[in-house]
């Protein structure tokens, strides 16, 4: 099911952006007693969003803000449930860098929820700072320089 999935940039207003709010909603802050009201992000106009879906399905996203010239952080990453650890978050990822790439960014960095760390390492991103919380639950801060 994840290879069949059509990647595509979107943005606030969008045909499928109410299926990603949904999907942020149920993946990571439903979990956490968050409302629908408390997904979105004041900067999401000025982010890019991609979303994996089939047909108007959104199966997964990943959201970067870009916050200077060369790299900005790396936000909202969420797979739905029952395609988790089957590779879909990866791809998105990764397209998310190729993209970040070829728009001269060199630099990102994502505050990464505990769990999640060992997800990014594979994907190259290295853990800086001391931990801390956020949402109410353990996160660290990682970083990855996408080179050229």
């Amino acid at each position: 099911m994840t290879t069949d999935s059509t990647l595509t940039f979107i943005q606030p207003g969008h045909p499928l952006y109410a299926g990603e709010l949904e999907l942020r909603f149920r993946v990571l802050r439903e979990p956490l007693g968050y409302t629908r009201e408390q997904v979105a992000f004041p900067f999401e106009a000025q982010s890019l969003h991609l979303v994996a879906h089939e047909a108007d399905t959104v199966l997964g996203c990943v959201l970067f803000n870009p916050e200077d010239a060369h790299g900005g952080r790396l936000f909202q990453m969420a797979v739905a449930t029952h395609l988790q650890g089957q590779g879909l978050g990866a791809r998105l990822v990764r397209a998310l860098e190729d993209e970040l790439r070829r728009r001269g960014f060199s630099q990102v960095h994502l505050h990464a929820r505990a769990p999640a760390i060992p997800f990014y390492e594979r994907l190259g991103y290295a853990v800086y700072g001391e931990p801390y919380s956020e949402v109410g639950i353990p996160h660290r801060n990682m970083r990855k320089s996408l080179g050229t």
